[in-house]
């Protein structure tokens, strides 16, 4: 109010100053008094912009501290009811709220960037520049470093990991093995790309898995173990029980020096193909164990699938006529491409669809899907589905596992061999099943 009335005051003595000086000019009045009046007037007309730019100057005054983020000014309050009190009020209030506010974003930002710090799994962020953001104390320890700068720093470290932190894209990941005074690292490496205010950074998460592949490798190995021995005993039991039964009568019929008759030489025979057949089992066996660690490096190019599906239907048309099949393809988009060894990605397809003929040959229904997309990540998903009657829980986690098989007659070496071709072209294949709902083979290639 009081503004209002100061404002009201200067604007009624300025009219008043021009009246009379109008009044002066007019009834031609002195010169000197003329002057007078236009030097009153417009010392009034200085004074009521002074005025009226007097009230705005505190208003820019805290439109400046909040942009240099200054909170700190306290505007004077007198209680007097003035419209200026009220504005120091609001003022005060304001900067009040944006101090607070700015309390909680910093705390909020020491929170979390202590939780950063003291994550166990390594985290580094950087710019399109390569200008490091933040790194945690995890990822400093697994590089062995005390400061990151760049992130081309990193190419001195492992230039494995300096490529692969270069090429992955969100939701990429990697298994990088570095060199560490502790000890060998077996690296994941996971990258995701954020934009931020216009602005693109890499989060790359580093996570040192070497003792969970050492356990898993262990029980890989104590698993591949019991199958070798189950698979040898069985075969080298029988071939020396009857070799030890063969000479044992022999030495005694040579002691004796008794005649051996047609029967006795008919029992040897017998003896001797079984010992024949068990070891040509052995052979094969053995043959089987070298294929899977034979597995050639993939020769990648472009595979249309289209053109592959439509080889692999002409390829099994027979075995699905024989056993009454409806196979169906899907590919979305149809000109779908995958960059991988078409011959090996053809073998892991013939296994999975082999697979899914002998699991639907007991079921009403006989179906056999098979289609090719690409997910929301962007990754290229084949999947290959039958209507048989499942695999069963407690078989499920076992079937990727050599020589482990539900069937009667298999080697168990086609999933443990897909797995492996699939492991060469840096991807994955995975399953889903249910008693009674068929199963579903998942082949997801990374790109």
């Amino acid at each position: 109010m009081d503004y209002k009335i100061g404002l009201l005051g200067r604007i009624i003595l300025l009219a008043v100053s021009l009246f009379v000086l109008a009044y002066c000019i007019l009834s031609s009045a002195g010169v000197f008094l003329i002057a007078l009046f236009i030097i009153v007037v417009l010392a009034q007309v200085v004074f009521l912009i002074g005025y009226s730019e007097n009230s705005f100057k505190k208003v820019r005054q805290f439109l400046n501290n909040i942009k240099q983020d200054n909170y700190s000014n306290v505007y004077p309050v007198k209680f007097d009811g003035t419209e200026t009190d009220d504005l120091h009020i609001e003022f005060n209030a304001i900067l009040a709220k944006l101090k607070e506010d700015q309390a909680e974003k910093e705390a909020n930002y020491q929170y979390f960037r202590s939780v950063f710090q003291h994550l166990s799994i390594g985290l580094i962020t950087f710019n399109e520049e390569g200008k490091i953001q933040i790194v945690n104390t995890a990822a400093k320890r697994m590089l062995n470093i005390s400061n990151l700068a760049n992130i081309s720093e990193v190419e001195k470290i492992n230039k494995e990991l300096h490529h692969a932190i270069h090429s992955l894209r969100t939701g990429g990941s990697e298994l990088i093995k570095i060199a560490h005074p502790d000890g060998i690292m077996q690296l994941s490496v996971y990258v995701i790309e954020l934009v931020m205010r216009e602005s693109k950074f890499k989060l790359v998460s580093l996570q040192n898995i070497q003792s969970e592949l050492e356990e898993k490798e262990m029980e890989a190995w104590q698993n591949l173990i019991k199958v070798l021995t189950h698979e040898i005993m069985n075969s080298i039991a029988p071939i020396s029980s009857l070799a030890a039964t063969v000479k044992s009568d022999m030495e005694s019929k040579i002691n004796s020096a008794s005649q051996l008759d047609a029967h006795d030489l008919e029992d040897y025979l017998m003896a001797l193909s079984t010992i024949e057949k068990r070891s040509e089992g052995m052979i094969k066996f053995v043959s089987d164990f070298r294929s899977l660690a034979h597995i050639p490096a993939p020769k990648f190019q472009a595979i249309q699938l289209h053109s592959l599906f439509e080889h692999l239907e002409v390829l099994l048309q027979h075995q699905f006529d024989q056993h009454q099949i409806q196979f169906r393809k899907k590919i979305e988009p149809e000109d779908l491409i995958l960059f991988g060894d078409q011959s090996l990605i053809e073998q892991v397809l013939i296994n999975l669809i082999q697979n899914a003929i002998q699991a639907v040959e007991d079921s009403v229904t006989r179906v056999i899907r098979l289609e090719a997309f690409i997910d929301e990540s962007g990754k290229i998903i084949i999947e290959v589905a039958d209507s048989g009657k499942g695999i069963d829980e407690e078989a499920l986690p076992k079937i990727f596992i050599p020589f482990f098989t539900t069937k009667k007659k298999g080697s168990g070496i086609g999933l443990s061999l897909s797995k492996q071709i699939m492991r060469r072209h840096k991807g994955n294949i995975q399953v889903r099943s249910e008693l009674g709902s068929g199963t579903v083979f998942k082949l997801i290639f990374n790109g």
